[in-house]
Parts: C-alpha cells; sequence; structure tokens
C-alpha cells in the first residue's frame, strides 16, 4: 500500500461551527476516491484542506510523508490540482491563457511557454473539447464552458493528486462522463489519484474505487465502493430509502430511491 495523503485528527471551525471534526483517513496513490455526504457536511472543506486553501484548527497533513503546511505555493501546485466548485473570474483572458495557467509552476520567472507546454496545453483542450473556443475570452462563456475550461487548466499542471469539487455540476451528461473519463484514464493507466466531491451517487458508484462518507464533519462510513455502497449506509448518512444493486450496462453498484 502506497499512501499519498496521510491526514490524522484534523478539525477545522467556521468561528464557533466545528466543520471538520477530529477526521483521520489515508488516501493511497494509484485510485479513484468519491466523497459523499449531506449538503453542508463538510465535504468542500475537507478537500480545501488537501489543497492547503484552508489551514486546519488542529491534526494534521502528510503528503509523500511531508508535512503539508512544509510545501511552498509553488512545490505544493506541482504535486496537487484543485478544480473548484465555483470558478469567478471578471478579467477577459482568453481561454487559452487559463488553460495556460496550469503550466505556471513548470515555466521558469519572466520566461515564456516552450513549444512543450504549448503541446500539453492544445493537447488537453482537444481532449476536453474546448480546442474550438480557444481564442475566446473567459467572460463570454457559458457557467458550463467555463467549468470544461477550469478542468483543462488542472489536466494541465500534470499532477500526481486531482483533486474535483463537484467539478461537473454544470454540465450534461456527455460532457461529464467524458471528463470523468479522462481523470479515470490517469488513475488507471498513470497510477494517479482522484479524489472528487459528488453529489450524484451512480456516477461516483461507476468511476470510484473508494468512497468516503461525511456526515457533520466526520468520516461516518469508508470502504471500496462495492462493499460500502448499500441501503444501510444510505439510510444513515442520507436518511432516505433507496435500492443498491449491480447493473451489468454501467458494470457497476447503482441506487434507485423510494419516492
Amino acid at each position: 500500500m502506497n499512501i499519498a495523503i496521510e491526514i490524522k485528527k484534523l478539525s477545522f471551525f467556521y468561528k464557533e461551527r466545528r466543520v471538520i471534526d477530529d477526521l483521520t483517513i489515508n488516501i493511497e496513490t494509484g485510485k479513484f476516491y468519491g466523497i459523499i455526504g449531506p449538503n453542508g457536511c463538510g465535504k468542500t472543506t475537507f478537500v480545501d484542506l488537501i489543497a492547503k486553501h484552508k489551514k486546519p484548527v488542529s491534526g494534521n497533513i502528510t503528503y509523500k510523508g511531508k508535512d503539508l503546511s512544509l510545501y511552498s505555493k509553488k512545490e505544493l501546485s506541482m504535486e496537487i490540482a484543485l478544480v473548484p466548485q465555483n470558478f469567478y473570474i471578471n478579467f477577459p483572458f482568453t481561454v487559452e491563457e487559463i488553460v495556460m495557467m496550469g503550466r505556471y509552476p513548470y515555466i521558469p520567472r519572466f520566461s515564456v511557454p516552450s513549444p512543450e507546454d504549448y503541446k500539453i496545453v492544445y493537447g488537453i483542450m482537444k481532449k476536453t473539447g474546448i480546442y474550438k473556443f480557444k481564442d475566446r475570452f473567459i467572460t463570454e462563456l457559458s457557467s458550463g464552458e467555463r467549468q470544461r475550461v477550469v478542468f483543462a487548466r488542472a489536466l494541465a499542471q500534470d499532477t500526481p493528486v486531482l483533486i474535483l469539487d463537484e467539478a461537473t455540476s454544470n454540465l450534461d451528461v456527455n460532457y461529464s462522463l467524458n471528463l470523468f473519463n479522462i481523470a479515470a484514464q490517469r488513475v488507471n493507466k498513470e497510477k494517479r489519484t482522484v479524489i472528487a466531491v459528488l453529489q450524484d451517487i451512480n456516477l461516483a458508484a461507476i468511476y470510484c474505487d473508494y468512497l468516503l462518507f461525511i456526515k457533520q464533519g466526520s468520516i461516518v462510513a469508508h470502504g471500496d465502493t462495492d462493499e460500502i455502497l448499500n441501503r444501510n449506509t444510505l439510510q444513515f448518512v442520507f436518511n432516505v430509502d433507496a435500492k443498491v444493486y449491480f447493473e451489468p450496462y454501467s458494470d457497476s453498484m447503482q441506487v434507485v430511491f423510494k419516492k
């Protein structure tokens, strides 16, 4: 077992409210993790802590055996990429410029992108289907188009760990599947690690090797998807009645809910 991220007794507060409560888990290299839980349970805060966008009140996160706090911003940006839930930018950068931002950690100061940087950026834009509007301004795009651009920027970072915080919430089924297929290929073929916050349990069941169920800031259940995704877990976490079964068409567990 090769541990990429080790999380011990992690806690985080917003003023008096405890959002992450004494959370401990190991994230292994080469797996696709899904984080699932009710609204407001701490999922986004959890991945923000892993990406060092927030600082824990107590506990610690270790990445590759080194405390996360010891990584510089540039060092960490070459290790962990985040596709945030919300992305706001009012300055009219082009799509190409936004995706190229993913290469900034590799470009020496006062230098311009290399031919290799352009090769990576153009390849990612073609793979994610956004090359056709590479010269358009980000401010002119729909929310779904912007989300694809931000996803492409994270892919261009070429990091061992990719964090997706509801990264396909504004996308239709076709684009969602395309982007998750790209992420899954990185896990299966290149042994990278993906950590995805998801609301769609069936999408999580199709792509994720391992699920973490969070409730009120704590991990209340975790394990291999085929084992942990069951009626009792969903009843406890979401207070809903559900049927969980294996679907040969998707080659995964799937869930239907009782209204």
